[in-house]
């Protein structure tokens, strides 16, 4: 059975070395890299199945490693951040990260969200598709396209968007879409939810201002549109 690969990126040899221990004791394969040079030599030559990125490292920052990383596809990944990082933190989701764990943290807390998002990036669709407007939504093929154009969605984004259009226009609260993309025993919390919604809309909606896919529910949640 292929043992699952971490990639660690963090300048800090303490943490590296502590988080390894955690998740090689959970018999996952682990790669490190102390700056985001290596990190994105090792992502595309070692193909780890998540990447765990601290957003301060030396010479290339943690933000510009996610964005090549998103770039190249839609490889998971955890952010490490400091707690006054709030701005940085909230960029990191809209530009795509799965979750993220503030510093100081307990190596538990950091292997529980990773098990959580391999298990949901692991997890078999069902084979549907859902058109609404000019937007076609593969769940088979985990495609959406808009007017025949192919977006380039994050898994997060596209398992958000899936669970949507299962609902068949009902609304679904925050915890309902968490549970759905992260699973029950998540400890992500609900409102990085929003910071997902904002930036899937801003791939599928024509105007993101004026939302006619996603739809907010004022005091409730999301649902599709029926436009």
């Amino acid at each position: 059975m292929k043992h699952q690969r971490v990639l660690v990126v963090d300048d800090d040899p303490d943490i590296r070395r502590l988080v390894s221990a955690y998740l090689r004791r959970e018999g996952m394969d682990v790669i490190t890299a102390e700056d985001g040079e290596t990190a994105l030599m090792h992502e595309a030559t070692q193909q780890p199945d998540i990447v765990v990125l601290d957003l301060m490292l030396p010479g290339i920052g943690g933000l510009d490693v996610l964005r090549t990383i998103r770039e190249r596809g839609p490889r998971p990944v955890v952010l490490l951040t400091a707690r006054d990082e709030v701005t940085d933190r909230v960029l990191g989701l809209e530009l795509g990260a799965d979750d993220y764990v503030t510093k100081p943290f307990h190596p538990r807390e950091l292997v529980a969200r990773v098990h959580t998002i391999l298990r949901r990036a692991q997890a078999e669709p069902v084979a549907a598709s859902t058109r609404i407007g000019s937007l076609e939504i593969d769940v088979d093929r985990r495609q959406v396209r808009r007017e025949g154009e192919l977006l380039s969605l994050t898994r997060t984004e596209f398992d958000l968007l899936a669970t949507l259009a299962r609902a068949d226009g009902r609304v679904l609260s925050r915890a309902d879409l968490l549970d759905a993309v992260a699973g029950p025993d998540s400890i992500t919390l609900e409102r990085s939810i929003d910071s997902h919604i904002r930036n899937l809309r801003r791939k599928v909606e024509p105007d993101p201002g004026e939302p006619r896919y996603v739809v907010t529910v004022t005091g409730v949640g999301y649902r599709l549109g029926d436009t």
